[in-house]
């Protein structure tokens, strides 16, 4: 029955193409968090230039990351960047078909492992992602709060259970596929479901019921300030964050956290102080503040112009990390996080 309609109405993605392990795999960690519309011509661009997780691994973390600009959680990239070396050093190239190694992968866990070895590999492994967890949610009436690990558990079991085990890697593509044009948050199309006869929330009028999702804590919202330091020869100042840091590897004008009491162009000062060891001048005020919402906090980016004091020290990253001095035009080479590139396409009008 859902295997009937997900072959007869499923969509026409590239990576449905093949049972290419790799290709499942990227595109498996791109879907985390993102929706298919927005992670498509990033597959696109990836898979391009990286046709192969050899020519993957070999690839430069930057060049990873610039493909990646954009797409968020940029851990992903790195974890990827990560996992493709880990299957050139310890499977020599191959795609490892077990779950105990596919899982073994670095940034790969309990989802994203059963999806590449269903849909690759043809193993019964059932899917159990957000849109899964809906269809679930309302086709039992499982009432309790999803965020719980025993609800998560409870529905686990009934993926399991429904898995169609001579099609896995199609009926978790359906369920998922299901979740996502028909068993939607909003204004589910019933009629379109090949579950409707049997849904608990559909038969009681209720799927605005489930899942049941405990509300979240309000995001704390940050003052972010960072200065663009020019040379005498007007290149700006970047610098790049720690590999461990969140958003690691990616650059950024150098900056932080207000402090309690604390104006802005000195968050700036104390920050660059901090960071690098130099004394700069700081204009009074922001030339562009830029608002911007991570998964935990929201924050709001100032941008200040700053020079280096007289007779202050050649800036030096006191974390170890490489700073460097770049014409405007080259900012495009080197990859942002979100809220900084807004800056960089500021920095990079005539005049600016």
């Amino acid at each position: 029955m859902l295997l009937d309609w997900y072959r007869r109405v499923r969509r026409d993605l590239p990576w449905r193409r093949s049972r290419d392990p790799y290709r499942i795999w990227i595109s498996e960690i791109m879907l985390q968090q993102t929706r298919v519309d927005q992670a498509l011509p990033y597959y696109e661009r990836l898979t391009t230039r990286f046709p192969d997780v050899i020519s993957l691994a070999r690839a430069d973390l930057d060049e990873v990351l610039r493909l990646w600009e954009g797409l968020g959680y940029y851990s992903r990239a790195r974890n990827m960047h990560k996992a493709a070396k880990q299957i050139v050093e310890v499977h020599n190239g191959r795609f490892p078909d077990t779950h105990d190694e596919v899982i073994s992968l670095q940034g790969i866990g309990p989802y994203t492992a059963a999806a590449i070895m269903s849909i690759a590999f043809g193993e019964p492994w059932p899917v159990v992602d957000g849109n899964v967890i809906r269809v679930i949610s309302r086709l039992y009436g499982i009432g309790e709060d999803v965020r719980l690990s025993l609800t998560q558990k409870e529905i686990a079991r009934h993926a399991t259970a429904l898995l169609d085990r001579s099609s896995p890697g199609d009926f978790n593509q359906a369920m998922m596929e299901l979740g996502a044009t028909v068993c939607t948050p909003k204004a589910p199309s019933c009629p379109s479901c090949p579950f409707q006869l049997r849904c608990h929330a559909y038969r009681n009028g209720a799927t605005g019921k489930y899942p049941y999702k405990s509300p979240a804590k309000k995001r704390p919202h940050h003052q972010i300030a960072v200065g663009v330091v020019r040379d005498e020869r007007g290149r700006l100042l970047i610098a790049r964050r720690p590999d461990n840091a969140m958003l690691g590897g990616l650059w950024e004008f150098p900056g932080g956290k207000q402090e309690d009491g604390e104006a802005l162009p000195d968050t700036v000062r104390r920050e660059l102080r901090e960071e690098l060891g130099v004394e700069v001048g700081v204009d009074e005020r922001p030339f562009q503040s830029v608002r911007h919402a991570y998964s935990h906090f929201t924050i709001t980016l100032h941008a200040f112009h700053a020079t280096l004091e007289h007779g202050s020290a050649l800036p030096v990253a006191q974390n170890g990390e490489p700073i460097r001095w770049v014409a405007a035009e080259e900012l495009v080479d080197y990859a942002f996080p979100k809220a900084n590139r807004k800056i960089t396409e500021t920095l990079m009008r005539p005049g600016k």
